[in-house]
């Protein structure tokens, strides 16, 4: 598809859209795995990730097996340095998005911390004019004032919207009529909400991609 971005901004989800929130789940698994048990870490690690498929509750599980306080396993979780990277074509084209004088944003639910944290590992900070992330801005989408802000920011602009989870990111910035683009799960996400919400038009994006190479960027 073709996107003219000539005064335009183009702003990103950040799970399940940039990189696959699972890998930030096996890379936190993995340092609280060697975090409870340093010589079987794998053999736990493993463990884990066979109870999270399971729809099993891991914390609680860890908590007793290992004598450690729940809330310690979420802060570490939610506190760690993810070891993660962004899904292929992404840089290039925030490579040539910049080059085009354009502008990028990040719209993220999550904890400033955390998603700081993963937009840090990504490499992402030094292409991003905005960044929007519900725990700062004290809502969550679809609540529309995480996407006024960003049209308060860049007033007088066209805005495109790219994400993943039909649930809650596609049906305010349809509303506002933002360009809307979905990117298809490639069987990996954490939210597999598609199904419910596809037939009811508001809820969908106006567009669809698999990858990120399928972008191709005009000023005309």
């Amino acid at each position: 598809m073709i996107l003219n971005i000539k005064n335009t901004i183009i702003a990103f989800d950040l799970d399940d859209t940039i990189y696959n929130e699972l890998d930030y789940l096996k890379s936190a698994y993995k340092e609280i795995a060697v975090s409870l048990d340093k010589e079987n870490w794998l053999k736990l690690y493993a463990h884990m990730l066979s109870l999270y498929r399971s729809k099993k509750n891991v914390f609680d599980i860890l908590s007793r097996s290992y004598k450690i306080e729940k809330e310690k396993l979420i802060e570490q979780y939610r506190v760690h340095k993810p070891i993660i990277k962004p899904f292929d074509y992404l840089i290039p084209l925030l490579i040539k998005i910049k080059k085009m004088n354009g502008k990028i944003a990040i719209i993220t639910d999550g904890r400033e911390l955390t998603q700081n944290n993963k937009i840090k590992s990504l490499g992402l900070n030094k292409y991003l004019d905005l960044i929007i992330i519900s725990e700062v801005v004290g809502t969550e989408k679809p609540n529309e004032n995480n996407f006024k802000i960003l049209e308060l920011k860049f007033p007088n602009h066209n805005y495109i919207y790219i994400a993943d989870n039909y649930k809650k990111d596609f049906v305010t910035p349809n509303a506002r009529k933002w360009t809307t683009i979905g990117l298809v799960d490639n069987g990996l996400n954490i939210h597999n909400n598609c199904a419910t919400y596809v037939s009811n038009k508001k809820f969908s994006p106006v567009f669809l991609i698999n990858n990120f190479n399928e972008i191709k960027l005009t000023l005309n």
